[in-house]
């Protein structure tokens, strides 16, 4: 019997859709026949990168940059939500109900939230968002490190920021079952497409490895349908590590357009 990490850590409220990730992997364990070790004091990157990860889910950014090379991808989600859905998804630039700007370029000179400075969705993708409308190499006049998706939105909620770049699937998440966290905030505009956060598993993982683990992962979906309905997950799709260069490309449009980072200089 095998051994290793199993966590999912990128989506992790509501409640109910942590209680259905930890159902998902208790039996996805389970069909490969393996015990989960306790992964409680690794932090992310670590987790990641560890010889004895058996499955986890990163972010599409690190994934083709800090991580490239260093991970398997096993698959990416097929989500069923508003904004989510043929395993993409993108970014909600979100202001507060009572902001009279009604358009993306308004908020030039304005303070931005983003989540973490490796994020995709709450850097990457809004940096290509607005580049067009930078001056002078910047848009915002302060951008604010809130260190996750949930504290941006409080922190638009309580003014202490102006837009914000919010992944999807935690907004989705977040609207249909904790309203009250997005209550007072719309959406502006959304970001370009991003393929949905992969799963990996550790680089020593072979093709006909990280298929099997796919296969598993689909075979508990469909023997946990009440867990599939909460996560929204209708099934794993197949990735590959070249599916998220999109995102690198992103990166070079914004260069191109005359921001080359977010954070004013």
């Amino acid at each position: 019997m095998t051994h290793g990490f199993a966590e999912l850590q990128m989506y992790v409220a509501p409640d109910r859709v942590q209680a259905a990730n930890q159902a998902w992997l208790t039996r996805i364990v389970q069909l490969l026949d393996a015990t989960r070790d306790d992964a409680s004091g690794l932090a992310l990157k670590p987790l990641w990168l560890s010889p004895d990860l058996l499955l986890s889910q990163t972010c599409g950014y690190p994934l083709i940059t800090a991580l490239r090379g260093k991970v398997r991808v096993i698959g990416r989600p097929d989500y069923q939500l508003a904004h989510s859905s043929g395993g993409t998804h993108c970014s909600l630039l979100l202001a507060r109900n009572d902001d009279p700007r009604t358009e993306l370029a308004q908020f030039y000179d304005s303070h931005g939230l983003i989540n973490n400075e490796d994020s995709n969705s709450g850097m990457n993708l809004l940096r290509h968002r607005i580049a067009p409308l930078q001056r002078e190499g910047r848009f915002f006049s302060e951008v604010s490190l809130t260190g996750g998706h949930r504290e941006s939105l409080r922190w638009l909620r309580e003014g202490k920021g102006d837009l914000a770049a919010i992944d999807s699937v935690t907004y989705d998440y977040l609207a249909r079952d904790a309203s009250v966290e997005v209550s007072g905030l719309r959406v502006i505009t959304r970001s370009a497409p991003s393929p949905t956060l992969p799963y990996i598993g550790p680089v020593t993982l072979d093709v006909e490895q990280a298929e099997r683990i796919r296969q598993v992962m689909n075979q508990a979906l469909s023997e946990l349908p009440e867990v599939a309905a909460t996560l929204a997950i209708r099934e794993v799709l197949l990735a590959k590590e070249e599916d998220y260069r999109v995102l690198l490309d992103y990166q070079r449009e914004a260069e191109q357009n005359g921001l080359p980072q977010i954070l004013p200089s």
